[in-house]
């Protein structure tokens, strides 16, 4: 137990070390390079968008300073000898392990559970503030069990949209009406249309009802039908799922009641399934990391070459971070199923960490 603890609380420095330094660099490399994107801002500004950049950066790169922390750790027992005096007192290396996996579960569970409603927080605010200062103008959009409701403004006014539903990718709307309101929030006019697609700065709209609004008149009497008919607008589908919430901006904790929103509502909520799916595995993927860093590490020094170990376990950790983010997307597009895209990576690279250490080990 004794032996445990002290394995725990030597990987969790390690650990926490790493990650201040990551933080510091991370920091660093992002102002040179806001100060460089965003000349016309203030210093103190985007000093502020880097700040609030650093939770969401650091977050994507989780498992590498798990697998830098494994790898310096286990290297350091080896050229310390522990690892020998260890297997000489008649213990076995795979318990040694014991500690390092527990707290790389911990690490996963903290972070799924506090640090990511923090990173959804600052990635949204600095999306906000971004898009104030390349001035695209407000947009906004929410669910109801009646549909879509989505505003967009510009200078010369305000529009509501609200659709009874819409594709997947929210770039044709269904049942959509248009209210156009002045700047000083008069109604000005009103368009039903049967659907409406989004194009490269208009709305094509398909067969269009016209209502004016003006005070005085009759909005009936003045209809006006159109097969077809043009709008412009500013918005643009990446600017649509941006207000939508992209699945990062969404804290864990308000994602199942989204997700059920969205799907009530009759919108697909597959990204955002699988994104849920896959932070609830996250635990399962750092444990992996540790325990494949450790395949290739925790042999004594004289008997490996210690940098070739060292590259081995980065690259593999690699690739498996690339499968898995490729099976997320597959995922998201509906190319395997959620569960599948979600877990199946996770519990792969914790099976190949696993084979690696009985040959390693056993073998």
């Amino acid at each position: 137990m004794i032996l445990h603890y002290y394995f725990a609380r030597k990987f969790l420095l390690t650990f926490l070390g790493l990650f201040i330094v990551f933080i510091v660099l991370l920091g660093l490399i992002n102002l040179v390079d806001d100060l460089h994107d965003f000349p016309d801002m203030s210093f103190a500004g985007v000093v502020e968008i880097v700040l609030l950049k650093i939770p969401h950066a650091v977050y994507q790169i989780l498992p590498l300073i798990i697998i830098l922390s494994t790898v310096s750790f286990f290297v350091s027992l080896a050229r310390s000898s522990e690892l020998v005096v260890m297997r000489a007192s008649g213990r076995s290396a795979l318990r040694g392990l014991l500690a390092p996996v527990f707290v790389a579960a911990m690490i996963g569970i903290v972070t799924v559970t506090m640090l990511n409603p923090i990173v959804a927080a600052t990635a949204k605010q600095r999306n906000d503030i971004l898009s104030v200062y390349r001035n695209e103008g407000s947009s906004a959009l929410a669910i109801a069990s009646e549909g879509l409701w989505l505003r967009q403004g510009s200078t010369t006014g305000q529009t509501v949209i609200h659709a009874a539903k819409a594709s997947s990718d929210v770039s044709t709307l269904y049942d959509a009406s248009f209210i156009k309101f002045s700047p000083e929030g008069v109604p000005l006019q009103r368009i039903a249309a049967r659907s409406a697609r989004l194009g490269t700065g208009e709305w094509h709209l398909q067969s269009a009802k016209v209502w004016s609004l003006a005070p005085g008149g009759n909005p009936e009497a003045t209809a006006i039908l159109r097969d077809e008919l043009l709008l412009p607008t500013e918005l643009t589908k990446d600017r649509i799922i941006d207000s939508f919430g992209k699945p990062a901006f969404i804290p864990i904790w308000d994602l199942p009641r989204f997700i059920n929103q969205l799907e009530q509502a009759g919108f697909s909520a597959r990204r955002y399934a699988v994104w849920f799916q896959s932070e609830l595995a996250q635990p399962l993927f750092l444990m992996a990391m540790v325990l494949i860093s450790a395949a290739f590490t925790m042999r004594p020094a004289r008997l490996s070459n210690t940098g070739l170990a060292v590259l081995s376990a980065v690259l593999l950790g690699f690739g498996l971070h690339y499968i898995r983010n490729l099976a997320q997307i597959l995922g998201s597009n509906g190319q395997i199923p959620i569960l599948l895209a979600a877990w199946a990576p996770q519990l792969a690279a914790l099976l190949l960490a696993f084979g690696l250490l009985l040959h390693m080990e056993e073998g």
